[in-house]
């Protein structure tokens, strides 16, 4: 059977959406509700958003939310307050002052950039368990969630499929890759998912993976960024110094069972030094993780070169 496809724009990308089933539209058509609430509800950007509610009770108010979100929020906070990791939920002031990828993108002042900083401590974000409840300590704090929501999204979405019995489908929510079961156009039924190279146009790819239930997720420096006098800046900030992290990687993979893990381990790993990430993921289970140097390397973990 042929795969059907819906191609939409949401959350700031190109998202495409293919199953295999005897009535794939009304599946569709759910999968892009599904989409767009999530979109709504998980916003940083929307001030009518779920999320945006919290930012307003800032200072003021604890926030009972949806148990989906404070699902997300909880797993983010967790990671955001473990030692050496670049993931920071509470990064939004920062994220908000440089707009990279915005159509008002700038570059701050340092005082812009020391103010912005001062909101972004994860350790401020205060969570109630019993409540879902959800309580930023100061004033103009936000918590973005952008580096860990596609990731969540996609999982949600191919639990859904499999409760419909879609036994394979293929979901790219723009970065984010998910392959739920066979490919049947391959006599191994698995998925072919290119890498792309970082320096040539989209489309173009430095190396291949298989997969089948597994997720793609690449995180990279080469598509948002700010050029201001020569200088360029991409869109991946260090909460220790409001500057773009300095790094060599250009590109960083990583192949998991669930896509929220490859969206956590990219985030959290962007900015190591190459080997330092490889040895993290090759102590990890179900992970892999391939890296692009700026100078065109290709690092691979164990698993991967097996």
């Amino acid at each position: 059977m042929a795969l059907t496809t819906r191609v939409v724009h949401l959350m700031g990308t190109k998202i495409s959406l293919q199953i295999d089933h005897p009535d794939p539209e009304p599946l569709l058509d759910e999968l892009v509700s599904r989409l767009e609430d999530y979109e709504h509800r998980f916003s940083a950007n929307d001030p009518t958003s779920e999320l945006m509610t919290i930012t307003k009770q800032a200072g003021i108010a604890p926030v009972k939310v949806d148990p989906e979100l404070y699902s997300l929020i909880r797993i983010g906070y967790d990671n955001s307050i473990i030692q050496a990791s670049n993931l920071n939920i509470a990064i939004g002031p920062l994220v908000q002052t440089w707009r990279i990828g915005f159509k008002d993108v700038k570059l701050p002042t340092p005082q812009e950039i020391t103010e912005a900083l001062a909101l972004t401590n994860p350790y401020q974000i205060e969570l109630n368990d019993q409540e879902h409840t959800v309580y930023l300590a100061q004033p103009k704090m936000t918590i973005d969630l952008g580096s860990l929501a596609k990731g969540y999204f996609a999982d949600l979405l191919a639990d859904y499929l499999r409760n419909v019995d879609v036994r394979s489908a293929l979901l790219d929510l723009g970065g984010n890759v998910y392959a739920l079961g066979p490919m049947h156009d391959h006599e191994d039924g698995l998925w072919r998912i290119g890498i792309q190279d970082p320096t040539l146009p989209r489309g173009n790819y430095k190396k291949v993976v298989r997969i089948q239930n597994q997720s793609v997720v690449t995180s990279g420096i080469y598509e948002r960024s700010l050029i201001v006098n020569g200088q360029k800046y991409h869109h991946i900030l260090d909460t220790d110094t409001g500057y773009p992290v300095k790094t060599n990687v250009t590109s960083l993979t990583i192949i998991s069972d669930k896509s929220l893990d490859g969206e956590l381990w990219t985030t959290r790993l962007f900015g190591q030094p190459v080997e330092k990430i490889i040895s993290t993921v090759d102590q990890l289970t179900n992970i892999e993780a391939i890296v692009i140097t700026n100078q065109g390397e290709v690092w691979s973990s164990s698993g991967i070169e097996a």
